[in-house]
Parts: structure tokens; C-alpha cells; sequence
């Protein structure tokens, strides 16, 4: 598979200028105020508490907003979005309320628009640094089923991209931090494993001048709601 940007797949997937656009699980925000500097008016959703602090703490990037909630209650009237990403997202769902997510993007989609889902896939040094604290095989596998179904919901699958992205961290301090951030719950495996986490960290990390590199295959699925209701 060709090395790229998670953010160039991104831009040259998806129209951004003045559309309205949620990023649900946005994490810190950084996809946000990349949507935002394109001209979107971006909305990120997140459920956890100290994403949306982080995410609300950074310096803004235009008008975007940050709001606490989950992607199988979307917290917005029907058909008010042009675009719906999950990015690195739809597998954190809990897997009997995917579909449910999946049928919310349908509904908060305007007719012809689009959700972008993000999914890595389980395999890579990234994958197989980060199975130590959590084994994502099955939650990412079931998220793909989820996205192939997605017809079910209405939505039609029109482009699907298959990438490797790098992860890049300055240090595993900051590999560290990064993972308990995006699940608290993590944080007493991360304790208990840390030497075992910190040696595979040094195994699997690639020099970079920013750091340490992870590859991470990556797929994409573009979906489309139908123009008109079936």
C-alpha cells in the first residue's frame, strides 16, 4: 500500500468549503481545525470529557464548536450535515450500537451527503504496539462489517481507499499520555505495562526527525446518502 497523509486523503476526498461538517470522535480536535482552516464550519463530537477540554483549549482555527456526545445519538436535526467523519472512531462504538451510529449519520446527512469513515486496520507495527494495552482485532472487524451493511441504513458505498499513515510520536511519553487520553480507563494497564509498553515502543519505533514512526494501514469508506428517500 502507498505511505500517505491521513490529512491528504481527507482533502482530496472530501468537499470542505462552506459546508457544514461533524467529526464525530474528534479527539483533541486537530481534524477540526483542519476542516475549519478549508472553510467548513466543523463540529466536533466527542464522549469523552478530557477530549473536548483539550479539544476547547486549543487555539481556534476558525468557528468551529466542540460538544460532548456519542455517534449513536447525534445531537443535531435530520439532514442538517453535508459531511459525517468518523475518524479512527466507528471501532471505539460499542459494537451493538454501531449500526445505530451508522443509521444516525444517515439521518443527520443532507440528501447527497457524505460520511467519511476512517478505520484502521489490525496489523502494523502502530497496531501491534498498541494490542499490548487493547486488542482492537474483533471491534475493528465488526466496525467493517458495519460500514459494508451500511445499505441497510441507506447509506451507498461509492469509494473505498486503502492507505499506510505514520504515527508519529516525539517520545513514548507522549505515546503515553495520547492513548489514557483517548480512553481514562486505559490508564491502570498503562501503568502495569509500562516497561513492556516503553521496550516494544523502542522495538517497533522508526527514527524520524519528529521522533518515533509507526506505520498504520488505513481504510477509507466513502458513503453517500440517496438524493431523494427510497
Amino acid at each position: 500500500m502507498q505511505r500517505r497523509m491521513n490529512s491528504a486523503v481527507l482533502l482530496e476526498s472530501v468537499m470542505l468549503a462552506s459546508r457544514t461538517v461533524a467529526d464525530v470522535g474528534c479527539g483533541d480536535g486537530a481534524l477540526v481545525r483542519l476542516m475549519a482552516r478549508q472553510g467548513a464550519f466543523a463540529i466536533g463530537i466527542d464522549c469523552t470529557r478530557a477530549q473536548i477540554a483539550a479539544a476547547r483549549a486549543a487555539p481556534p482555527a476558525g468557528n468551529e464548536v466542540y460538544v460532548e456526545a456519542v455517534g449513536e445519538a447525534l445531537p443535531f436535526k435530520d439532514s442538517s450535515m453535508d459531511v459525517v467523519v468518523f475518524f479512527n472512531a466507528l471501532h471505539h462504538v460499542p459494537i451493538e450500537a454501531q449500526a445505530a451510529a451508522l443509521a444516525e449519520t444517515r439521518r443527520v446527512l443532507k440528501p447527497g451527503g457524505v460520511a467519511y469513515i476512517a478505520e484502521p486496520i489490525a496489523e502494523g507495527p502502530n497496531f501491534e504496539l498498541v494490542r499490548l494495552v487493547e486488542d482492537e482485532t474483533e471491534v475493528r472487524a465488526r466496525a467493517y462489517a458495519a460500514i459494508k451493511e451500511a445499505a441497510r441504513n441507506g447509506l451507498r458505498e461509492e469509494k473505498e481507499i486503502a492507505y499506510v499513515h505514520t504515527m508519529t510520536f516525539a517520545n513514548y511519553e507522549a505515546f503515553r499520555e495520547r492513548n489514557v487520553r483517548i480512553d481514562p480507563t486505559r490508564r491502570p494497564i498503562v501503568e502495569r505495562l509500562d516497561a513492556k509498553l516503553r521496550a516494544r515502543f523502542q522495538r517497533l519505533g522508526r527514527p524520524t526527525p519528529e521522533g518515533f514512526g509507526f506505520d498504520q494501514p488505513m481504510r477509507v469508506n466513502l458513503l453517500r446518502k440517496a438524493l431523494t428517500a427510497n
